[in-house]
């Protein structure tokens, strides 16, 4: 009975909530059979082992993640528009902790290269930042400066790392404040001056934007 309807989709779904109860790195075969009440082996009619599950969760929670940004970033610009994507992140890492830890993991480039999900993170990402006026090769500065601060800063804040008396939702405007004003002066630099002459954020493997 507990094999009806069994189907890949609903491993993964399964074991993205999962995720969230018992932490990413907790995940199992044996636990997600457990789960549906069927055997380890029955699973790999549907994945193929825990690399690709976790490499579908991934995948599942980045594009849960983006979806989130787009909807709070549409018709923002500038500072609107970087804030807004700054909170949905939080919101998102903060509600879904496993999920989250999942789209830190790195992906196949191939696997990421034709997943809608990764390039819609990149296409709103490096389209939030050229409304700063930049292009490659800051462009890619400014998106790792953006991911290592968000993800700094949520990895921190959800294992209480945030010691002082200080609110932490004031300390995070303030660091959006910041990032803000340092995208506003970045310090430009030319595709010559890089060594990467005509380099494009929309090669076939961008980096990774702050949601993947």
């Amino acid at each position: 009975m507990a094999r009806v309807g069994l189907s890949g989709e609903r491993l993964v779904a399964a074991a993205a909530e999962l995720a969230d109860e018992v932490g990413f790195e907790n995940v199992s075969l044996s636990a997600l059979a457990r789960r549906f009440g069927v055997k380890d082996a029955s699973l790999y009619s549907h994945v193929r082992g825990l690399q690709e599950l976790r490499t579908r969760v991934a995948l599942l929670a980045g594009g849960e993640m983006i979806d989130r940004i787009a909807a709070e970033v549409a018709g923002r610009a500038g500072k609107d528009a970087l804030r807004a994507f700054a909170d949905a992140y939080r919101s998102y890492a903060l509600a879904h902790p496993g999920r989250y830890a999942a789209t830190q993991i790195r992906v196949d480039p191939a696997l990421a290269a034709d997943s809608p999900a990764m390039r819609r993170t990149a296409e709103i990402t490096y389209g939030m930042l050229r409304g700063y006026g930049l292009s490659e090769p800051d462009l890619t500065d400014a998106v790792r400066l953006l991911r290592g601060t968000f993800h700094g800063y949520c990895a921190l804040e959800a294992t209480g790392g945030f010691n002082a008396a200080r609110d932490v939702r004031a300390s995070w405007d303030k660091a959006v404040d910041a990032l803000h004003t340092a995208l506003t002066h970045w310090p430009r630099e030319t595709p010559e001056a890089s060594g990467t002459p005509g380099a494009s954020a929309t090669s076939e493997t961008p980096e990774e934007g702050p949601a993947a």
